[in-house]
């Protein structure tokens, strides 16, 4: 098995919510800490990483990428732990639908992403995002997010990129 704390979802499209890859609808988003009755619902067959696992952590909190009309079914799963001074973003995927060529909506990753920076807003860390890049992911991460290579995969997104992702996906907040 890989690494689960390495980072390696591609960035899609960065859209203003979510978008459908076939009609071009947007949908708004928000995200939601996961609940023990969403965890029920999470099948192991269905995702790449163990999420039953990694929101045991209690070092860190996972969240669901939601539909704002539709929260009970799951677009994304992001877990973020606070390091006191930024957000570490230790796994992030997409849910089964959402991968491959035939996803059904571009944008999830670039959403989630995003809400991490919302939330290191939210804590006082000017939006400073870090984790660790599969190697061959970095130059698209940078590219995509802003982010830039702190050491090795270790990569981050600085209060400028952050910016940037949160205005996109958050408008309301800007």
């Amino acid at each position: 098995m890989t690494n689960p704390q390495i980072v390696g979802v591609e960035i899609d499209k960065l859209t203003r919510s979510i978008e459908n890859a076939i009609s071009g609808d947007s949908f708004r988003t928000e995200a939601l800490e996961l609940t023990i009755s969403d965890l029920k619902r999470i099948k192991k067959s269905e995702w790449l990483f163990d999420w039953k696992y990694e929101a045991k952590q209690t070092d860190k909190t996972v969240y669901k990428l939601v539909i704002v009309e539709n929260t009970t079914i799951t677009q994304g799963l992001i877990s973020l732990q606070d390091r006191g001074d930024h957000i570490f973003m230790a796994l992030i995927e997409s849910s089964k639908f959402n991968r491959g060529a035939n996803k059904l909506y571009l944008g999830v990753p670039g959403n989630l992403v995003a809400f991490a920076c919302k939330h290191s807003f939210d804590k006082g860390y000017a939006g400073y995002v870090s984790f660790e890049s599969k190697t061959k992911l970095k130059e698209h991460y940078r590219k995509s997010l802003g982010a830039h290579v702190l050491f090795g995969n270790v990569m981050a997104i600085d209060t400028i990129a952050a910016h940037i992702l949160v205005n996109q996906y958050f408008p309301e907040n800007s």
